[in-house]
C-alpha cells in the first residue's frame, strides 16, 4: 500500500506547484503588462498637455499678432466692435497634427477663448505710488466695492497692503551738496532700506486682506485687475459699476446710460466722451480716463480628449499707436 501511494503523493505535490508557477507567471504578465499601461498613458498624458501648451502658445502669438494690427487700423482708438474684443466659440482642432491618434483614435481638439481689455477693470496699483496710498483712489475703490455690494471699509486695508509692497521712492542729493558730493560735515545716508512685502501680481492676493472670501475676490475679477503700472479706464470698453466708482457722484442709472450710449457709437476721444455728458462728468480729470488701451489679458482655453488646459496671459502693447514699430510683450502666463 505505501509503495502504490508515494507516487500518486508525488503527482499531487507537482500538480499543485505546476499551478502555483502558472499562477505566479499569470501574475508577473499581468503586472508586467499593467506597468506598462501605465507608463503608456503617463507618456500619453505628457503628450497631451505638451500640445495643449503649444496650442495655447500659438493662440497668444495670434492675439498679439491681432492687437498689431489693430493698433495699425485705428490710430489711439480701442472699442468693442474691432476684432480683438470677438470671443472665439470652442473650434475643432481635427487637423493638429493628426493629433498623434491611432486608427481607433479619433480627435477631439477644441480651442475657445477671448481678449479682454484690462483697462476696462479696476487697477489695484492705482491705490498708492511709490509707497504712498493715495485717498482719491481709496475713495474710487471704496465706491466700487459699494457697488457691487460689498463692505466699502476694505478700500483702505487694500491701499495700505498695495503701498506697503511697493518701493518707497528714493531720496535726491542733499540740497547742500554739489557734483554729487556730500556737504561740508555730513556723512552721506546709510540707512537700511525697509522691508518690502511681495508685490500684488494677481487678484487673489485679495485673500490675504481680512474681510475677502474666495466668493468676493471670484465676483471681483470681472471688475478689478492688477497691472504693472498706474492706469486710466478705458470708456470704450469699461463697466457701468467701474464707471460709476471713477466718477464722483455719477450714480449707476447715469452709468449705464453711458454705456447704451458708447455701444451705439464708441468715443473717439475724451473730449467728445466729455462733451456728451457735461453736466454730469464735472468731477472728471483728464488722468481718469482714455479711450485707448496698453494692456489686455488673453484668456484661453484647449480641450484634448480626456484633459482641458486653461490659461490667462497678460499682454502690453507699446504706446507707438498706427506705426510698425507697434510691439507686444506677454508679461505672464498663469494656469487657471
Amino acid at each position: 500500500m505505501r509503495t502504490r501511494n508515494v507516487p500518486r503523493r508525488q503527482r499531487g505535490v507537482a500538480v499543485i506547484t505546476a499551478l502555483l508557477l502558472t499562477t505566479l507567471a499569470i501574475t508577473i504578465v499581468a503586472s508586467l503588462f499593467w506597468q506598462q499601461q501605465v507608463q503608456v498613458r503617463s507618456i500619453e498624458n505628457q503628450r497631451m498637455q505638451l500640445q495643449k501648451k503649444w496650442i495655447l502658445r500659438g493662440a497668444i502669438d495670434w492675439a498679439r499678432l491681432i492687437l498689431r494690427e489693430d493698433a495699425k487700423q485705428t490710430v489711439a482708438i480701442d472699442h468693442l466692435g474691432e476684432p480683438w474684443a470677438v470671443k472665439l466659440a470652442d473650434t475643432r482642432l481635427d487637423q493638429y497634427v493628426e493629433n498623434a491618434r491611432t486608427e481607433n483614435d479619433e480627435s477631439d481638439a477644441t480651442l475657445s477663448g477671448q481678449v479682454i481689455d484690462a483697462q476696462a477693470m479696476y487697477n489695484l496699483n492705482n491705490l498708492a505710488t511709490d509707497g504712498n496710498v493715495d485717498q482719491r483712489e481709496v475713495d474710487v475703490f471704496s465706491r466700487l466695492l459699494v457697488n457691487l455690494r460689498f463692505d466699502g471699509q476694505l478700500a483702505q486695508a487694500v491701499a495700505d497692503m498695495v503701498a506697503r509692497t511697493q518701493s518707497k521712492a528714493v531720496a535726491g542729493p542733499n540740497p547742500g551738496s554739489s557734483g554729487g558730493e556730500t556737504g561740508a560735515g555730513k556723512a552721506p545716508d546709510l540707512s537700511v532700506p525697509e522691508v518690502q512685502f511681495l508685490r500684488f501680481t494677481q487678484i487673489d492676493d485679495l485673500l490675504a486682506i481680512n474681510g475677502f472670501s474666495p466668493d468676493m475676490v471670484e465676483r471681483l475679477k470681472a471688475f478689478v485687475t492688477v497691472l504693472p503700472r498706474k492706469t486710466s479706464i478705458n470708456v470704450n470698453t469699461t463697466f457701468a459699476e467701474v464707471l460709476a466708482a471713477r466718477v464722483n457722484g455719477l450714480s449707476m442709472g447715469d452709468a449705464a446710460a453711458m454705456i447704451a450710449s458708447r455701444d451705439r457709437a464708441y468715443f473717439r476721444t475724451t473730449s467728445e466722451f466729455k462733451s456728451r455728458f457735461e453736466d454730469k462728468l464735472k468731477a472728471l480729470t483728464d488722468k481718469d480716463i482714455v479711450v485707448a488701451t496698453n494692456f489686455f489679458i488673453v484668456n484661453g482655453k484647449v480641450k484634448m480628449n480626456r484633459s482641458a488646459l486653461d490659461v490667462s496671459a497678460l499682454i502690453e502693447r507699446a504706446d507707438s499707436m498706427g506705426s510698425t514699430a507697434s510691439a507686444t510683450t506677454v508679461l505672464w502666463v498663469r494656469e487657471n
